[in-house]
């Protein structure tokens, strides 16, 4: 199944001091007279205290990942569809099993067909979802970005809107269109404090460290109306949603690859036929 890593953020650079001058005001290259007070404070550089050290520590072989999803419900609007507004589709990010992401996400920003008004949407806080309506299928980008303790860098997803049923079934306003994507989110290195903060998230697959890691305990629990705000399970479009585990994905693996195998033996069967020489192929072989 797809993994995308998110790289750890390189270390900050240290900003380069300014040599201007102002009239009347000491050169910046000049050092100003300092009291032996503060000269011996000025000797000393200063440390970062040691929950900041924490906070920046990185833990080494460990990774954090986190399942995701993105996709697209559209439902057909019926006898009020016209030419140009026959959809009402939705395009959204979301927990594997509906949790909460907004512990990793900062804002998601999707970036629609140029011909709709405003195209690129910036959401900051869940449901990370645009609704819209229209006639065209199109490809949509979706990128997300985390919070600074998470990752620096962004990850780029594209999503493919499908407005019409694969099978060219017949359409009904009852049952939509729901193209969906499982995928998951690797974080290699977390800081201390990431992995502290998201260790009993239930969305994060998180590693037992060994006794030999000394980590703080967890901050205290969100408020339960936050929580409850930011839970995609009370969505209105969960209903349509798609299941995904790790059992679900073997078996769709194992189903792959029964059909490719009877596949392989079909088409050995017809080059044997083509050869006019008997099948000794046996089946499942």
């Amino acid at each position: 199944m797809p993994r995308k890593s998110a790289s750890p953020p390189p270390p900050a650079e240290a900003a380069a001091s300014s040599g201007a001058t102002t009239a009347g005001k000491r050169p910046a290259d000049q050092p100003p007279d300092l009291t032996p007070a503060q000269k011996s404070l000025r000797s000393k550089p200063t440390r970062a205290t040691e929950d900041s050290d924490k906070k920046a520590r990185r833990l080494k072989d460990v990774e954090i990942s986190f399942p995701i999803v993105h996709g697209t419900i559209a439902f057909w609007l019926g006898k009020k569809a016209s030419e140009y507004n026959s959809h009402r589709w939705t395009v959204y990010v979301r927990g594997a099993t509906n949790e909460d992401l907004s512990v990793i996400l900062k804002r998601v920003v999707f970036q629609l067909h140029p011909s709709f008004n405003n195209p690129t949407r910036v959401i900051e806080s869940p449901p990370y979802e645009v609704s819209e309506s229209g006639w065209g299928e199109f490809e949509i980008a979706i990128s997300l970005y985390f919070h600074s303790d998470v990752c620096e860098k962004r990850i780029d997803l594209y999503h493919q809107l499908k407005l019409y049923p694969e099978d060219e079934s017949p359409q009904s306003i009852k049952k939509p269109v729901v193209v969906e994507v499982y995928d998951e989110i690797v974080f290699p290195e977390p800081t201390e404090a990431f992995f502290v903060r998201v260790q009993n998230h239930p969305a994060a697959i998180v590693p037992r460290l060994p006794p030999s890691f000394n980590l703080p305990p967890p901050g205290p629990i969100e408020h339960s109306s936050e929580r409850r705000r930011g839970d995609t399970k009370e969505n209105p479009l969960s209903q349509s949603y798609m299941n995904f585990s790790e059992a679900d994905e073997l078996l769709k693996l194992a189903a792959a690859r029964q059909q490719v195998q009877a596949h392989i033996v079909k088409l050995r069967r017809q080059l044997s036929m083509l050869e006019g020489t008997p099948s000794k192929v046996a089946s499942g072989q």
